[in-house]
């Protein structure tokens, strides 16, 4: 029960080999650092990209390659639908990536998808692994160990590491996401916060059906199914496990441990 299997859908989820169906919930924490340490990571030509100074005009990314923006009209329409645009000469620069003046990238374990947007005043320190037309906001913080999938927000003043989001997550505005996971279509109210430390020492565990099981993590935050929401400024509890489709109300918090398809946290 809980099992990859019972809470995601990752047949279109482009870092599918960290989800065995069988593995237990966490088990994609446990490997996230050595996934990406051992990633391989475009090496992008612009100097100015990954040495932790804010960049003073946008860059573009095609292809790899590194564009002068000066050539360039962008067209910012919404990133998730596809609809940011690149275009030279009048002919659209199909899968085109922008980020913005004022965003700053630390380290070369980099990666962006197509159609990607990184707004100023980002901070995104290596390793980052974000998928197609995806949306990094202004004032986000990625601390490391971040892995998003297609058409994710990693909003405004919203603050992540090592964590994971699959497809359509969205964390828009003032989160925080510590050793977490957040399954296909899961929305974060504004305001969200997923705890990941237990006051007390040791690990993390998990009661389920009358067992005690052992995370052996000491750090794990929350991990939301597919279709999960929560409302704004709520709370989860370190390893809160939330089942699909269910619902932690606005200024509630949820308490540690599994919580049944489709539930209504108050």
């Amino acid at each position: 029960m809980l099992t990859i299997k019972s809470f995601f859908d990752t047949a279109d989820f482009p870092d599918q080999r960290l989800f065995a169906p069988e593995a237990h919930l966490w088990q994609p924490l446990h490997d996230l650092k050595n996934y990406m340490d051992t990633y391989t990571y475009p090496k992008y030509d612009n100097v100015y990209i990954r040495n932790g100074i804010p960049l003073t005009e946008h860059i573009v990314i095609h292809k790899g390659q590194t564009l002068d923006f000066n050539d360039l009209e962008i067209t910012y329409g919404a990133t998730t639908k596809g609809e940011l645009q690149v275009k030279r000469a009048g002919m659209v620069l199909e899968g085109a990536s922008v980020i913005m003046a004022g965003a700053v990238l630390l380290g070369k374990q980099i990666a962006l998808g197509r159609g990607v947007l990184i707004e100023s005043g980002a901070m995104i320190k290596s390793p980052a692994i974000i998928g197609d037309m995806s949306e990094v906001r202004q004032g986000a913080y990625l601390r490391g160990y971040c892995l998003a999938g297609k058409r994710c927000v990693l909003g405004h003043a919203t603050e992540i590491k090592h964590s994971i989001m699959l497809n359509d997550a969205k964390a828009g505005h003032f989160a925080y996401l510590g050793d977490s996971i957040l399954g296909n279509d899961v929305n974060l109210g504004a305001g969200t916060k997923l705890a990941n430390l237990k006051f007390l020492p040791g690990t993390i565990t998990v009661f389920f059906q009358g067992e005690r099981i052992d995370t052996n993590r000491r750090k794990l935050g929350a991990i939301l199914a597919d279709g999960c929401q929560t409302g704004c400024n709520s709370v989860t509890s370190p390893a809160t496990l939330m089942a699909k489709g269910a619902v932690l109300m606005p200024n509630a918090t949820a308490r540690s441990g599994y919580h049944e398809e489709k539930a209504l946290l108050r």
